[in-house]
């Protein structure tokens, strides 16, 4: 059977569309774009005033990318950890509780087109934040001059995490009929796998490099030095087909019932 993306975009434009029906999107986008305010304006207040130390002192000034960027993209991601499974929780949850999954199931559209397309609806909203955080990026490059590498490999590297915890998002969110359970699985799970680098410090040699590979926050790093790794992409692409499988095995077995 064939994957055709009209079917696709069908189901992201109508899920995108729900995001912004409900007061609930509002909520979200406002919280983190006040979180994410506040923390650029803290970060470039301090970025200043180290820098008018290090002037007096005869000290090393920090750049706009080492002072502002990094940090700035490096704390998105925290948010992003809670945001993400809030977004996600009503994807199939909502759609199982009211009994309008039966009718996507019996849709003309496989099973992959669905998944996907309610994947992409909420990739689409949290690049909908991300774009209305280029403001702070706009700030930089109309007062200095930062690095345009480093600014690109944070938001591919933020927006390749943010997919991965989607991913994980969708798959609990087609596990229950429950919002809340699916949010506090999704929360649980992303952030096992954001802290799980912690374990290797005290692990073995070889468990050290296993419990490091596994840790999401470890594969952004690279993104954040400016770096575009072959491995830490196919680590996030795999992650997220990892997700996308693990939906469609649940929802396969859900329409066999």
């Amino acid at each position: 059977m064939t994957f055709r993306l009209r079917p696709v975009l069908t189901i992201a434009k109508r899920d995108l569309k729900s995001y912004f029906t409900s007061p609930m999107a509002y909520v979200i986008m406002s919280g983190f774009l006040f979180i994410m305010g506040f923390m650029f304006f803290s970060t470039l207040e301090y970025f200043n005033s180290s820098n008018m130390q290090a002037q007096q002192f005869g000290g090393k000034s920090m750049s706009l990318t080492d002072g502002i960027i990094r940090p700035l993209y490096g704390n998105m991601n925290v948010i992003l950890l809670f945001i993400c499974p809030a977004i996600t929780m009503r994807l199939f949850a909502e759609e199982r509780k009211n009994q309008t999954i039966q009718i996507l199931m019996t849709a003309p559209i496989t099973l992959d087109e669905m998944i996907v397309g309610k994947f992409l609806s909420a990739v689409f909203f949290v690049g909908t934040l991300m774009l209305a955080t280029l403001v702070y990026p706009a700030i930089l490059f109309f007062v200095g001059n930062p690095e345009i590498g480093p600014l690109f490999t944070c938001l591919l590297g933020t927006m390749l995490l943010a997919s991965s915890l989607i991913s994980m998002g969708v798959f609990f969110s087609a596990t229950t009929e429950s919002q809340i359970v699916a949010m506090i699985l999704t929360l649980v799970t992303t952030l096992f796998f954001w802290l799980i680098s912690w374990a290797s410090y005290s692990a073995g040699p070889v468990w050290s490099d296993v419990l490091g590979h596994l840790s999401l926050i470890n594969h952004f790093n690279n993104f954040g030095q400016g770096m575009i790794h072959s491995s830490d992409v196919i680590f996030f692409l795999s992650f997220i087909f990892l997700g996308l499988f693990l939906t469609h095995r649940v929802l396969d077995s859900y329409r066999w019932r």
